[in-house]
């Protein structure tokens, strides 16, 4: 066996089949509040059916979903006056500052990780990082590895988000 292979055994190994408290509780939500708050927080108005797409959850897990959040008064759900049909979701205030609340709760949460790992080695993973990231964006199970000229031109269109 490699070392990609070893690489690979040693990654599943450690983030994904031994997670931490805190990526359990950052994930929890895939399909939960959490998850539709960051949703609509980023993407604005959206229709349940948007909304399931997005999360990956079907209309029923969405329509319970959002019951319970208007509830909380999250959310509001109002009929589209140009078409009766279609209905949109909107974050309330609340909405909005719970989901506030919980990005500023997970990023302190990252810097104090972050703080413990000191800086040289924080830089260092941010930046192999960036680079996993880039690589798995044109990575795809099933499909031809990328070419060299694909895998530059990924790494030139991340060079230029920066």
């Amino acid at each position: 066996m490699g070392f990609e292979q070893e690489a690979v055994d040693e990654l599943w190994r450690h983030a994904w089949c031994h997670r931490s408290d805190m990526q359990r509780e950052l994930t929890r939500g895939g399909q939960g509040e959490a998850f539709a708050i960051r949703q609509l927080a980023h993407r604005g108005t959206m229709t349940p059916s948007q909304l399931a797409v997005a999360i990956n959850a079907t209309s029923g897990r969405v329509s319970t979903l959002l019951s319970s959040m208007e509830k909380k008064g999250l959310i509001t759900r109002e009929v589209d006056p140009d078409d009766r049909r279609v209905v949109r979701v909107n974050l309330t205030d609340a909405g909005r500052e719970r989901g506030r609340r919980d990005m500023q709760e997970a990023r302190d949460a990252v810097c104090w990780i972050f703080s413990q790992m000191g800086e040289r080695r924080t830089r260092e993973f941010v930046e192999l990082t960036r680079e996993f990231v880039t690589y798995m964006s044109i990575c795809r199970p099933g499909k031809p590895r990328p070419t060299p000229d694909e895998v530059r031109k990924a790494f030139e269109a991340a060079k230029n988000e920066e």
